[in-house]
């Protein structure tokens, strides 16, 4: 008897990273490998999206803003520059840290886009999620919200959507009437949701004289979080110098106490006695700032002292992101 010839495939063509569609994670890879698309070109998508960014707004115009508008602050809203423009029928743009309902952006009647900040995201860089969460609202129907979902791994970041001059300057609310800019009209769902939010919400202030400190009250105590742009050794280094020297406070009854860390960044944070205001603040905030540049200029190495204070800043850091 004849031998029974084995039977081949053809080989299909191979194809380029960049060619090969997104199919379901079940189905045969496009590229031709034979393998499930989840095991072969899917599984590289998937490490893309959910890799971490760990400094999400760096680039951006107002970094630690951005940071602290995302971590600390309750109710705030900044006008956002578009790169290429407004497009026709949106007057503005407008980034604010929660929407109502906990929606990612909001096209309101008038055309208006509103970015929600403080939401969850479902990849691993939250300036892609965002962008993608922008230009949907850019061109959703007026008078509707835009849903979260997971951005393409190759799609635009707000470092590609938005101008990279121009100021970027918070403007904190003592609550969220921005909302509605026609409370009698508002749903029933809305109207809740916003005496909620309001309920929750705790005072805060941003200060003048510095950039990104902000001055918030608590039942006990007063607080100051300072989102700062400097390398994370350096700036304990600095801090160290200064609480060893006895001159990291604030003035009178006020401390030194800890380290927030959040998106790259670190955000030294000072307990202050109840009675003192955020206007309170604002001198010494300023004269702080002079004693730390000068302390960030030094290389010396520590002394036995400033080592150990380091320890205990280092000891007091909370990770919020």
């Amino acid at each position: 008897m004849a031998k029974k010839r084995p039977q081949t495939k053809a080989k299909r063509p191979q194809l380029d990273d960049a060619e090969v569609p997104v199919v379901g994670a079940r189905e045969p890879c496009p590229c031709g490998s034979g393998r499930r698309y989840k095991a072969c070109h899917g599984r590289t998508a998937a490490q893309a999206t959910t890799a971490l960014v760990q400094r999400p707004f760096e680039g951006l115009p107002g970094e630690c803003d951005w940071v602290a508008l995302r971590e600390l602050v309750p109710a705030a809203t900044v006008g956002l520059t578009l790169r290429d423009g407004l497009p026709e029928g949106v007057p503005s743009v407008t980034l604010a840290t929660v929407l109502p309902m906990a929606w990612p952006a909001l096209r309101r009647d008038d055309g208006s886009v509103l970015l929600g900040l403080q939401n969850d995201t479902a990849s691993g860089d939250i300036s892609r999620d965002l962008a993608d969460t922008l230009a949907r609202a850019l061109t959703a129907a007026p008078g509707t919200p835009v849903q979260g979902r997971r951005a393409p791994a190759d799609g635009p970041r707000l470092q590609d959507l938005l101008a990279p001059e121009g100021a970027f300057e918070p403007e904190v609310h003592s609550g969220f009437e921005f909302w509605v800019p026609d409370p009698e009209n508002a749903t029933p769902d809305v109207t809740a949701s916003l005496e909620r939010a309001n309920a929750a919400a705790i005072p805060t202030v941003r200060l003048q004289g510095v950039d990104a400190a902000y001055w918030c009250e608590t039942p006990d105590k007063n607080h100051l979080r300072w989102v700062m742009p400097h390398d994370e050794e350096r700036l304990l280094d600095a801090l160290a110098r200064l609480h060893a020297a006895g001159r990291s406070s604030l003035g009178e009854g006020t401390r030194l106490v800890g380290s927030f860390r959040a998106h790259g960044l670190t955000v030294p944070v000072w307990d202050l006695p109840s009675e003192i205001t955020a206007q309170d603040i604002e001198k010494p905030a300023a004269e702080f700032a002079e004693r730390l540049a000068k302390a960030l200029a030094t290389d010396a190495p520590l002394t036995h002292d400033e080592r150990r204070a380091r320890g205990g800043l280092t000891n007091r850091q909370i990770t919020l992101s």
